[in-house]
């Protein structure tokens, strides 16, 4: 006999934690088996956890971290390739979309849960303190080192060129600013070593 389908807040929160989609800049470049929102969302997370700043509320920032880009998981997110200015990015997420996405899932949690989030959520998109900036610099830093995992994992290095150059100049924190940094160092070796190599 069939089991019943979950219905009230256990459905509701079944429903909220199914959500999970690739996340399109990986799916534009035809990456095999390309990341999901969640799984960037998490190392973002992970990334926060280890800040030494003492100066940042780590557990917001963590926070900000698992939230920022849930609306991403019904709408899709805005990829480099998709040439948008930061200025029609930022209003197509302030706008109607998005936050009747953070809307639609909030709804499915909690009252206190869904201010929290939704209030989290605005927090990063307003860019209104520092831990929101900070975590807007992981958000960045993480794509340049999953694309550079990308790069090693099809051996071509240098392919995925577009998401590095979306980041210039665009880190100011000084351990952010040192893992960008480790990351080019990393991938300009490769880059070089595989130029350096005989054509067949």
């Amino acid at each position: 006999m069939a089991a019943a389908p979950l219905g009230g807040a256990a459905g509701s929160l079944l429903q909220f934690l199914r959500l999970r989609v690739p996340r399109t800049g990986w799916v534009y470049r035809n990456v095999e088996k390309p990341e999901s929102v969640s799984d960037h969302m998490y190392r973002m997370a992970v990334m926060a956890l280890v800040t030494e700043d003492k100066q940042l509320n780590k557990d917001r920032c963590v926070r900000l971290a698992l939230v920022h880009d849930m609306a991403e998981c019904i709408v899709g997110d805005i990829a480099p390739a998709d040439n948008i200015s930061k200025e029609e990015k930022h209003q197509r997420e302030e706008e109607s979309v998005f936050q009747a996405a953070m809307k639609h899932l909030t709804q499915l949690l909690s009252e206190d849960l869904r201010k929290e989030i939704y209030e989290l959520w605005e927090e990063y998109e307003h860019q209104s303190t520092a831990e929101a900036r900070f975590v807007k610099e992981l958000d960045q830093c993480e794509m340049i080192l999953q694309a550079s995992e990308y790069e090693e994992l099809e051996k071509m290095p240098g392919r995925l060129q577009d998401f590095y150059d979306s980041t210039s100049g665009k880190f100011n924190h000084p351990e952010v600013v040192q893992l960008v940094s480790s990351i080019n160092i990393e991938r300009n070796k490769k880059i070089a070593a595989t130029a350096s190599e005989p054509c067949a």
